[in-house]
């Protein structure tokens, strides 16, 4: 497949005269051929969004609303192009592209319902004769850029809820996924964005950090939002800070789930394994430490190594494996090098996944200490590991034992005890007696410390794609003290 740069929603090649390609992980086969914008194009994509700013901005909400629908409806069109697409590029399995393609179409719809919500309020004022109001507009160009791991969730996720509250946005893609998010910008001009109101871009990953600063130091960008590792975010949030541009971050995570002594092992297994191993644990929320009470964890760890020898991964191509490929050979070899590093101080390997190229299969340590690299490190990839604690008050300390804080979890029959737990655990979501990977379009989603800040979803969403203005009117002939 060849894509292209998309401005005023026309297809352009690159000034740049470098395409780059993207490769199948599993069987090394290319995939698609992408152009690599140059700080030429990012800048371009920029101004064409400044021109259209304007009229999308007083454009009324239910033109907006429509069009985001018709671009639900679309979606659901074409899931079959997005998911191959998707499992082509990134090794996914069938049923996490899937998800992805199902998700989406809700997201879009969600920003539908949000185009009526961009709303501010009246404020008392001591003044006498003075009608004050804080009003909520659309901040102006947005720089959306998504990651490879949810190709079609976290870019539909990027750009919809700026769409809606007014904004115009140029999507920056990742190279690992530019042909799937390609296809979703294309479904979204052809729902019927005006020209400018979405542009699209993808570069080579050596361009990545010149195009970003082209974009963002650009006085008609007002907004970014990135989504992918806390490394990379750190040197997105100091370009932006360089540039004093506010900057919405979702970022790595090392998410715990407390497994506590009276909890249901059974269902705490299922949740185990599905919030560690779904998409080959290549999810920002994955389960990366059951942090569990010594009392049940021999038998926890029997049923999860038990549950994990099944989850084989396999071609995506090639019937129905729970799992796929990892997104590239290196990660498979990182994986390998943290479960090596903890069995070498001590972990106990419960079941190691047959590897072949970047198929991993799921794997389990116990025992896991915090000496160990894994202990610390976000693995994303099929390893969940065991921490055992003596009570509640370790399990909340090891949980917390973290820079990240994204997601969490805990597993118990007392609900008002997790509440008060959910309380001092320093992560952005909790769910108790549910699974760390959990997501929907009206939630907000985001991180503490390392994971980030701010929030995608629902009206905390809007929030951050608007401006807040203090409008007053006032008695003309008031008095003045001098």
């Amino acid at each position: 497949m060849k894509t292209f740069l998309v401005i005023d929603n026309e297809n352009r090649t690159s000034t740049s005269g470098k395409p780059f390609e993207r490769f199948n992980p599993v069987d090394g086969q290319l995939v698609s051929t992408h152009e690599s914008a140059s700080t030429q194009d990012a800048i371009a994509a920029v101004k064409s969004c400044a021109k259209a700013f304007s009229t999308w901005a007083a454009t009324g909400p239910s033109y907006k609303r429509d069009i985001l629908l018709n671009a639900a409806r679309l979606m659901e069109e074409r899931i079959e192009e997005l998911t191959q697409m998707m499992v082509a590029e990134t090794g996914a399995s069938k049923a996490w592209a899937g998800f992805n393609a199902h998700l989406a179409p809700s997201m879009l719809r969600e920003a539908a319902g949000l185009t009526t919500q961009i709303k501010g309020e009246i404020i008392p004022a001591d003044k006498p004769g003075m009608f004050s109001m804080a009003l909520r507009r659309p901040a102006g160009v947005v720089v959306a850029i998504a990651p490879w791991n949810a190709p079609i969730i976290l870019a539909v996720r990027a750009i919809c809820t700026a769409l809606a509250c007014g904004n115009t946005v140029v999507l920056k893609a990742s190279e690992l996924s530019a042909g799937t998010q390609y296809l979703l910008a294309r479904i979204m001009i052809d729902a019927g964005l005006p020209p400018g109101v979405l542009n699209f871009i993808t570069n080579a990953a050596t361009d990545s950090a010149d195009v970003a600063e082209a974009m963002i130091s650009q006085p008609e960008v007002r907004r970014v939002n990135f989504t992918g590792s806390t490394r990379t975010g750190r040197l997105v949030a100091a370009t932006c800070a360089k540039y004093l541009k506010p900057v919405l971050l979702e970022l790595g995570g090392k998410a715990p789930m407390l497994v506590l002594a009276d909890a249901d092992i059974d269902h705490a297994v299922r949740a185990a394994a599905f919030g560690a191993y779904m998409h080959q644990g290549q999810i920002c929320m994955s389960t990366e430490r059951i942090v569990i009470d010594e009392s049940i964890a021999d038998e926890f760890a029997s049923k999860l190594a038990i549950k994990a020898r099944t989850l084989l991964a396999a071609p995506p191509n090639e019937g129905s494996a729970p799992l796929g490929s990892l997104v590239d050979m290196r990660s498979a070899d990182r994986v390998e090098a943290l479960m090596a590093d903890a069995v070498s101080k001590g972990a106990v390997l419960c079941t190691q996944g047959h590897r072949s190229g970047a198929l991993l299969g799921a794997s389990l340590l116990d025992h896991v200490t915090a000496d160990m690299q894994i202990y610390h490190e976000e693995s994303f990839g099929p390893v969940t590991c065991m921490v055992r604690v003596k009570g509640i008050e370790q399990a909340v300390q090891v949980a917390n034992d973290t820079e990240y804080g994204l997601s969490s979890a805990i597993f118990t029959k007392d609900v008002s005890l997790a509440l008060k737990l959910a309380q001092r655990l320093d992560f952005g979501c909790c769910h108790i007696n549910g699974p760390t990977v959990y997501d929907e379009a009206q939630m907000p989603l985001g991180g503490m410390k390392a994971s980030g800040y701010g929030r995608f979803g629902g009206l905390p969403g809007v929030h951050e794609f608007t401006e807040v203005q203090w409008v007053t009117i006032e008695d003309p002939a008031q008095h003045y003290p001098i």
